[in-house]
Parts: structure tokens; sequence; C-alpha cells
């Protein structure tokens, strides 16, 4: 027969297959509930002992940017022979103390030599032959003014003899064709005698130019000659300036091209600064702004005096001079911290340098809430010095901040202690 199945009543109910639809919904219920009021924000658990914090302030923002610079001579002058040759001796040392025309280094030139040589031999054959030439000329001269006179000579016969004809023709003591002969004897003479002299006048002229052109190509020749042989001088190599030699790169028997630079003389008693900057400040590093550096409890000024534009790694150099005083202990080589004033101090909210704006770039910073707390708030950062970041929104003056490194923080959004 069949069994009759009670009904559940009571706690019973609730666990029955029938309520299993009506447990489901209220989870669903509970999750969607969850989802709609958890914080959108995720949480880190970290210990604030090993946090940096530090407490913004309202103050005086100095604008200025630490640099290094090294110490290096205002005037350096490259040591370059002017003619190649071999290393024979090797007068001065490195280090020594040079006035402006001690001889360094002589070298030696056989080719040189041989030039200067043939140069004098060709000198002394152009001079014999301009002699020669002046010779000739002159023998030619000679001989055209021989000329000359005697054709003046027969001239004034043939006019007296045909003034002598024309008259014992008008006299009718002679033929006619007598006395028209000695006309034309006269005046073929007489032409004769214009054509020499022209050409007199013309022989004068050339010669006259011809002799400039060769005592011209002569001096030119002996200049040439000059110039070798002063060529010849410029084996010794000499100190250009008052200084110090402070980079000698050869060797005894060492072969020299003409211009390789084999050392430089450095200037004693004024230097200047060579700093690298960083290119992030390119646009606000001009010529003429100051920087000062502590030595010896004593405060020195220079100014910037030449920027070169070219970057390179990321940084830009600049030259430094000393507008007044320099520290009396200077020496080429030594490294100085130069504190780089940008601009006019002016009052900001400000925050002490850290290693967070490594990882956010200036963008945000973690803020202490005061329920061991802290939490991400976006900001915006101005300018920075060695010591202090410029904060132009997202922070108030009291408010505590992680200055820190965050690159154990992930991308959680709120910290508790």
């Amino acid at each position: 027969m069949d069994k009759v199945i009670e009904k559940k009543k009571g706690l019973g109910m609730l666990f029955s297959k029938r309520s299993a639809p009506w447990w489901f919904g209220a989870l669903m219920l509970a999750f969607v509930v969850y989802l709609i009021v958890r914080p959108d924000s995720s949480t880190l658990r970290v210990d604030a002992e090993g946090l940096a914090i530090d407490t913004v302030t309202q103050g005086e923002f100095k604008d200025y940017i630490r640099v290094s610079g090294r110490v290096l001579p205002m005037t350096t002058i490259q040591l370059s022979p002017q003619e190649g040759g071999i290393v024979r001796q090797i007068l001065v040392e490195e280090g020594s103390y040079v006035h402006a025309g001690d001889p360094i280094l002589i070298l030696s030139n056989d080719a040189l030599d041989l030039q200067i040589l043939n140069s004098e031999a060709e000198l002394a054959e152009k001079e014999n032959i301009l002699r020669n030439t002046q010779i000739q000329m002159e023998q030619q001269k000679l001989d055209v003014r021989q000329n000359e006179l005697e054709y003046g000579t027969q001239v004034e016969r043939l006019r007296r003899a045909y003034e002598q004809q024309k008259a014992l023709y008008e006299d009718k003591l002679i033929a006619r064709e007598e006395y028209l002969k000695a006309e034309e004897d006269y005046r073929l003479a007489r032409q004769k005698h214009l054509l020499i002299r022209e050409r007199s006048r013309q022989d004068s002229l050339f010669r006259g130019t011809q002799i400039d052109r060769m005592e011209e190509s002569l001096d030119n020749m002996i200049l040439n000659m000059q110039m070798i042989r002063r060529r010849k001088d410029n084996l010794v190599v000499k100190a250009p300036i008052d200084g110090e030699l402070g980079l000698l790169d050869v060797a005894l028997g060492q072969s020299i091209s003409a211009g390789t630079r084999i050392g430089q003389i450095n200037s004693v008693g004024t230097y200047k600064i060579e700093a690298q900057i960083d290119e992030h400040y390119i646009d606000r590093v001009v010529a003429g702004l100051e920087a000062t550096f502590d030595r010896q409890g004593e405060t020195y000024t220079t100014r910037i005096r030449k920027i070169y534009p070219e970057v390179r790694e990321g940084k830009f150099k600049a030259d430094f001079k000393f507008p007044d005083d320099q520290p009396d202990n200077i020496r080429s080589g030594q490294t100085y911290y130069l504190n780089l004033q940008l601009g006019q101090s002016e009052e900001a909210v400000l925050i002490p340098r850290g290693m967070f704006f490594s990882t956010t770039g200036g963008k945000w910073i973690f803020v202490l809430t005061g329920n061991n707390r802290a939490v991400r708030r976006d900001i915006r950062i101005g300018r920075q010095n060695p010591q202090f970041y410029e904060v132009l929104e997202g922070l108030q003056p009291g408010e505590r901040v992680i200055t820190s490194s965050y690159d154990n923080f992930g991308d959680n959004d709120v910290l508790v202690f």
C-alpha cells in the first residue's frame, strides 16, 4: 500500500529543494549590493617604519640647481708643428712652466733641407740669366744708339749735298736729274733716321718691361727662398704663450706630420669652470647667469660665459668665469659644486625632494589622512631645486605626504599602516 509523505514544517522548510531558488536569489542580491557599496580603491598594508614622511610647508622657493664643474685653464692653446719631421730632441718636460718663444722640441726634415738647396741653386741660375739678359740688352741699346748717330750724321751730309745741288740747279749749272737724285737721297736718309729713332724708343720700352718682369720674378724667388728658410726655423717647436706645458705626447725618433696635435699650453693665473647640466634646463640656462660655491669657508661667485648647444647623453656643457676673486689654491682638475641661480626666489607651497618623483613624475602623491591611512592624490609640481619641489596644485601647507620610493606600492590607491 502507498506511504503518505508528510510536508516539512518550521526550519525544515528552509533547507528543502523548493527553497533552493530562493537561496540562490538571495546570494545574487547580496553580491550585487556588495558591488555597489564596495570602495573603488585598492588597499595595501605597509610598514610605516620604512617610509619617509614629510610635511608640506609654505616658504621661500629658491630657484636654483646644483651642478658639478671641473676647473680648467681659461686659455688652452694646441701645440702643433708647422713642419713635419722626426723628433731629434725634447727640451721641456710636461708640467714645466714656459715663456712665449721658448723652444720645446727640435725636429729634423731631410726633404726640407734638399728643397732649400734646390731653391738656392734655382735662385743663383735665375740671377745669372737676368745678368746676362741685362748685358745683352745694354749691348743692343748701344748698337741702336750708334746706328742712330751714324744715320744722323749721314742725314746731315745728305742735307748739305741736297742744298748745294738745289743751288746749282737753280743757277742752271747741273741737270735736273742730279738735283732730284740728291733730294731723294736726303729724304730717304731722313726717313731711315726717323725709323731708327722710333726703333730705339720701342726697344727701350721693351727692354724696360722685360727687365721689370725678370726683376719681379727674381724678387719672388728671393721671397720664396726666404720663406723656405723660415720653414727651416719651424722645425724648432716653440711655446706660443706663457704658461704650463700641460701635455706633450711625443717620443724621440717619432715621425710627426705638420699640424698634428702633440701637446697643449695652459695659461696660468686665470681659470674657468666647465660644468655638465641636465638638458631639462637647456631653455632656462643663458649666458650671464650667476652661480655660487663655498670653498674653505668663503663664498665665490661665477658667471656663465659660454654655452655649448650640443647635447650628449642628456647633458649640455657650459663654461663659468670668475668676475671677481677666485680661490687662492685653485688648480686645474679640481671639482667644484655650483649652485646655479635660474630665477628669483618666490613664496610657494613646498615639499622636500624624494624618491617618489621617479615613479610618479610629480603627477600624484600619497597623502596621510590621519587614520593610519594614506590615499593617492593628484598634484601638479612646478620648479624644483636640490631641496624642494614647488607644488602648484593639490596640496596645502601642514599636510603630510610620503616622499620615499613607491616601487613596492604597485597600483594601489590606499595604504594602510
